[in-house]
């Protein structure tokens, strides 16, 4: 908006005068607020995501854990493969060369393992059975368990191994 000064006194406060411009903030503020808004909603979309990434990391350590403490040494072949899915059900069951199968820190004997599958499919029809048998276990012992596991019905089955050597 244009007009006179109001302290411009010069010609009396008759005709013509200085020029003042007024500047309306109004539209700059309400920039201002939606910006604010967007960076709250990111950065609450962020930090969902970063708890969420966290949450794995740590199921995944409980995990490693719970095998430290088994005392069940399993050595993994190795390998280049496609890694499973962190947010299905999982079942990690592993073989050693000798004695009965562990399934989360807890043997389980071989006459409990088809009750472990159908409890398992029946909670979750997408659970994924991970198995991670070491390298010296005989081939017809892991093909025995994976039949074992689709017989319940459970149809995602993953092989662990360690990392390849370079």
């Amino acid at each position: 908006m244009a007009g006179r000064l109001p302290d411009d006194d010069e010609d009396g406060g008759h005709g013509g005068g200085g020029i003042f411009a007024e500047i309306n903030i109004t539209p700059l503020t309400d920039v201002f607020l939606v910006m604010v808004i967007i960076f709250m909603v990111s950065a609450l979309a962020v930090q969902a995501e970063a708890q969420e990434e966290k949450k794995r990391t740590d199921e995944a350590l409980e995990q490693v854990e719970a095998d430290k403490r088994s005392g069940v040494k399993v050595t993994l072949p190795a390998g280049e493969a496609q890694e499973i899915d962190l947010d299905k059900a999982s079942l990690v069951l592993l073989i050693p060369v000798q004695g009965d199968i562990v399934v989360s820190g807890k043997v389980v004997k071989d006459t409990d393992l088809d009750n472990l599958f159908r409890a398992a499919f029946t909670k979750d029809k997408a659970t994924q059975v991970v198995l991670q048998a070491d390298k010296g276990v005989p081939h017809g012992r892991v093909v025995n368990v994976m039949e074992r596991a689709k017989a319940s019905g459970i149809r995602h089955l993953a092989i662990g191994t360690s990392a390849a050597a370079p």
